[in-house]
């Protein structure tokens, strides 16, 4: 009895493999949109068009914005063609996308290439996949894998595009991200296991996805996450240049934290899934994001200071992003999965982009201590609407 039990709470090998496949997809397409972040605007000052700051913004956000205009279509298509053959269109767009932005001159057609990579929104049908792939007790492990490694590529990235960029510069690093996606399809075709073929499923109304009370509080979740997740990076590199800090140093602040936010954030995921408190450690990871918002505009700006608080952040940060997608895959209504995580990914993509955007503004307008004071409001209203939520039945042991 008690060995069914361990073998059940186990990733099979099958799980795995397919896991860590699809996080590697999930997490190369993350590095497309991460190793431009630290260096793009530096880059923008040298071709025709690159003064203009708007531009350059656009250049950088409008990945995300063309991700929330797909997201939806590409879920949908998936649940009823099938994950594999929309991943491997996605990233052939998104390759194709690449080349334009490799290739590109001037600010209009790396705007272009941006915008077609962003078109490659294939992330709602990888986690919908992984959601097929694997048994509802593994899936907030699985689940968390995939936010592991959007992690780890944030840290990659914000570390080694100042070094590959002084290498091969910028349509050389366009070109390497284009040359991965096309590594990425192989993994798809020889590496990621099969979808199971269960019994035919009834369909059910994609209204549904929008009328459940419980999805659409995660979906102002992921919103809110993303949005002042990217209204802070808007912010967070000056102030580590204002405390002493080079650009090309700031991975010494970066990894650390982002090593030891991963660290913390496993026995909590534990915590969540074997002991079914879901609801209390989500609403302390909440908890701790407003924290770490509101501790960046009280605190001095002082390095040490910047860094415990990106620690409390970043905990916070790394287990919602962890356990919110596991939670919309249960939640979400069975052959709609794919429509849910497209609707899930659809906030998240416009909290990128408008959490860039309106960050901007803010700081522009009224100085940096309003983007943290505008992010510490918005959390605090997701804090209220996520202690309405239902907490998930407990599995019970087999």
């Amino acid at each position: 009895m008690s060995h069914s039990h361990a073998s059940s709470s186990r990733m099979s090998g099958l799980e795995l493999r397919a896991t860590l496949s699809l996080a590697a997809i999930f997490a190369l397409r993350m590095l497309g949109l991460f190793m431009i972040m630290p260096v793009f605007s530096i880059y923008a000052k040298t071709i025709p068009g690159g003064d203009n700051a708007a531009a350059v913004g656009l250049a950088i956000g409008i990945y995300g914005l063309t991700q929330s205009l797909f997201y939806i279509p590409y879920g949908w298509l998936s649940d009823r063609i099938g994950r594999k053959p929309v991943i491997i269109a996605g990233l052939v767009v998104f390759a194709l996308g690449s080349a334009i932005a490799a290739l590109a001159h001037d600010m209009t057609w790396i705007i272009i290439g941006r915008a077609i990579q962003g078109a490659g929104a294939i992330s709602s049908a990888i986690t919908a996949f992984i959601a097929d792939l694997t048994t509802e007790g593994n899936r907030t492990k699985a689940m968390a894998m995939v936010g592991g490694s959007i992690g780890v590529s944030f840290g990659v990235a914000i570390i080694l595009a100042p070094v590959v960029f002084r290498w091969i510069g910028m349509s050389g690093l366009f070109s390497a991200i284009g040359v991965l996606a096309v590594l990425a399809i192989a993994v798809v075709i020889w590496v990621v296991p099969d979808a199971p073929t269960g019994p035919p499923v009834v369909r059910s109304p994609f209204s549904e996805v929008l009328h459940n009370p419980e999805l659409l509080r995660m979906n102002f979740g992921v919103y809110a996450l993303h949005a002042t997740q990217t209204a802070l990076f808007v912010v967070l590199p000056h102030m580590l240049e204002l405390a002493g800090l080079p650009v090309a140093s700031h991975w010494r602040v970066y990894l650390p934290v982002m090593g030891l936010s991963f660290v913390l954030m496993v026995p909590a995921i534990i915590v969540a899934e074997k002991r079914g408190r879901m609801k209390g450690v989500m609403l302390g990871a909440i908890a701790l994001v407003l924290i770490g918002q509101l501790a960046l505009a009280a605190l001095p700006g002082m390095l040490w200071v910047i860094a415990l608080v990106l620690l409390v952040y970043f905990t916070g940060f790394n287990v919602l992003e962890a356990s919110q997608p596991s939670m919309v895959s249960k939640l979400s209504p069975g052959p709609r999965k794919g429509a849910a995580m497209g609707v899930y990914n659809t906030l998240q993509a416009l909290g990128l982009f408008s959490g860039g955007a309106i960050g901007g503004w803010l700081s522009k307008t009224s100085g940096p201590h309003a983007v943290f004071y505008g992010a510490s409001a918005l959390v605090f209203v997701w804090l209220i609407i996520a202690s309405r939520m239902k907490a998930p039945p407990v599995r019970q042991p087999v």
